[in-house]
């Protein structure tokens, strides 16, 4: 018999939102929870000790979809699912992305309106790729180049990540510093200056893991 293993729960959870046609924030918001409450980065401590969900998230869970704790354990005990070598994976442009529909509270990809490309050695379900248009991002991204971003993978200091403003702007920098009030962003272009957004101002931030150049 497979071991309980803290992996195991967690990626039973993401095989859950799978099953029901969700990403783990929405089904997280869908269970009641906070949206950010299954994110990758919530599943480790800031120590980096394993944090493991309530019983009370996994029962509201439960809930909300219908399925049975037979269901989840039966999650638990299979094979971690990985994405299978050159998958398709959802291709936006970066345009795109500023207006509504492609992506939920969690800055996750939803809906059907995505074009798709194939790419290998992504492990993250939730995994998505934008198109840059224009030079705004040159020199380092040129008009045409096709970024792949995470979502589940928690931006570090120094990372390239992608933002989306509640105004609905999206843009590509290097993370500088991040505290509970504040992001602060360094341009791709070094000429420009450094920006710094209120949280409440933000709405995702995702982690640019490969891009073509």
């Amino acid at each position: 018999m497979n071991r309980l293993t803290h992996a195991r729960v967690w990626s039973a959870i993401d095989a859950l939102a799978r099953r029901y046609g969700l990403s783990v924030s929405g089904l997280a918001k869908q269970a009641g929870l906070d949206p950010t409450a299954f994110n990758k980065s919530k599943r480790v401590t800031s120590e980096g000790r394993p944090r493991w969900p309530t019983t009370e998230s996994i029962a509201k869970v439960l809930s909300a979809t219908g399925a049975s704790f037979d269901d989840f354990t039966a999650l638990v005990t299979a094979e971690p699912r990985r994405r299978n070598p050159a998958q398709p994976i959802p291709l936006i442009g970066m345009t795109q992305a500023g207006g509504g529909g492609f992506f939920d509270d969690g800055g996750f990809p939803v809906g059907g309106g995505w074009d798709q490309i194939r790419f290998p050695r992504v492990d993250d379900d939730n995994a998505y790729a934008l198109e840059v248009t224009g030079d705004s991002m040159a020199p380092l991204y040129r008009d045409g180049d096709v970024l792949i971003v995470s979502p589940n993978a928690a931006p570090r200091k120094g990372d390239r990540v992608v933002l989306r403003t509640l105004d609905g702007e999206v843009m590509a920098k290097v993370l500088v510093r991040r505290t509970a009030k504040t992001v602060e962003l360094a341009s791709l272009n070094p000429a420009h200056t450094n920006l710094v957004f209120p949280v409440d101002r933000i709405d995702w931030i995702a982690r640019i893991i490969w891009a073509s150049q």
